[in-house]
């Protein structure tokens, strides 16, 4: 049964998640999974299936996998076909999402019965973010990670830029695989060179501003979010990297074609921008410890959830997966408290303590479910 429930935090009213039905989604038969528009809290051991209802819901608002996972993978053991359905409520009006999976078909997005022609025009309508202990990967590995927390951001908050980065995308793979053909056939056409880097040049200008204008918006949400869980214990800092921010695409192309032509590759552009992230002046993985790494990942992940917040007037939806690992006390309270306190919207939560987050969440209305091995 779906709940009709209205929520509204200071006079502002938000989507929320009532109720989500599983089929043949990675570990599920099909489970239907009802919600309250605060606090859900799914316990259970390591490895029954918590992440997989977290990354359900990720799925239905962002049309893919939080994980990267390809939908072939996403399809319960021995199935080719997978559905999910969601029921949302914002305010008096009701919405229901519907994703068709199905493994050599195209995939099907459904809104209030309606398919959707373009995925692309589904991102954006229910803002999410998800913290995960996979995050680490945001320090751990290359500048593309980072691009990805930054065109995340940008896409769930204005369809034009989503529109250049898919622009973007799209003439990058056709000029490497001419790069490629050119050294497969020993004859580079430079004249098909130019009209990709003339056509790449008015999205990757787009693409540049976008990211610059983001960072300078993430960075106050950061550093306060950062500031309230730690305690002010350290000195935390973010930048944007970019070559473009001292020199024109057309120019910066151009320099690298001789390299690019030799490694048959684009070597330069937008493709290649970065966040920078350091602590106490020093990059953090240098001198970060585990709990300063876990809790500058969440003070990011929160910023954008702010800026998202700012930009769509509403709260998004939080997802918060397994954060409680490698955080001591001190943390953990300042950071549920922190949710508490604040306007934030719908939050789920997972953890393998059911009585942890009840214990800090006294005054607020939390639905706990035992998740079980199925």
């Amino acid at each position: 049964m779906i709940l009709e429930q209205l929520h509204q935090h200071n006079n502002i009213t938000i989507y929320t998640l009532n109720k989500i039905v599983l089929t043949q989604f990675k570990n599920y038969e099909r489970e239907t999974l009802d919600f309250i528009p605060e606090f859900n809290v799914l316990t259970g051991k390591n490895g029954v299936g918590k992440t997989n209802v977290m990354d359900a819901i990720y799925y239905l608002c962002m049309s893919k996998s939080y994980f990267g996972h390809s939908d072939r993978q996403i399809s319960k053991h021995g199935c080719d076909f997978f559905r999910l359905a969601g029921d949302f409520t914002q305010g008096k009006k009701t919405l229901k999402i519907v994703a068709k999976v199905k493994n050599g078909s195209k995939k099907e997005f459904e809104k209030n019965g309606r398919k959707y022609d373009k995925l692309a025009d589904h991102i954006g309508l229910l803002p999410i973010v998800f913290i995960t202990p996979d995050d680490n990967s945001l320090v751990r590995d290359g500048s593309a990670e980072r691009r990805k927390l930054l065109d995340n951001t940008l896409a769930q908050s204005d369809a034009g830029y989503l529109q250049h980065l898919i622009r973007y995308n799209k003439l990058l793979r056709q000029r490497n695989a001419a790069l490629k053909k050119f050294a497969e056939t020993r004859q580079v056409n430079h004249a098909l060179l130019d009209t990709y880097d003339q056509q790449m040049a008015a999205p990757a200008r787009e693409i540049f501003h976008f990211r610059k204008q983001m960072t300078s918006q993430l960075i106050p949400f950061f550093q306060e979010q950062y500031n309230e869980i730690s305690a002010q214990a350290e000195t935390v800092g973010l930048s944007y990297k970019s070559a473009l921010n001292d020199n024109d695409f057309p120019s910066l192309i151009r320099a690298a074609r001789e390299k690019d032509i030799i490694l048959q590759r684009t070597t330069a552009g937008i493709h290649k921008d970065d966040l920078v992230f350091t602590i106490g002046d020093y990059p953090i993985k240098q001198l970060a410890s585990q709990g300063q790494l876990k809790t500058y990942i969440i003070a990011i992940k929160l910023a954008q959830y702010q800026v998202l917040k700012s930009i769509k007037k509403y709260p998004p939806i939080l997802l918060l997966d397994d954060i409680f690992d490698k955080l001591d006390n001190q943390r953990v309270t300042a950071l549920v408290q922190m949710l508490v306190k604040r306007d934030y919207g719908q939050i789920f939560i997972t953890d393998t303590e059911p009585g942890r987050i009840r214990n800090i969440i006294k005054e607020k209305n939390a639905m706990v479910r035992e998740i079980e091995r199925v």
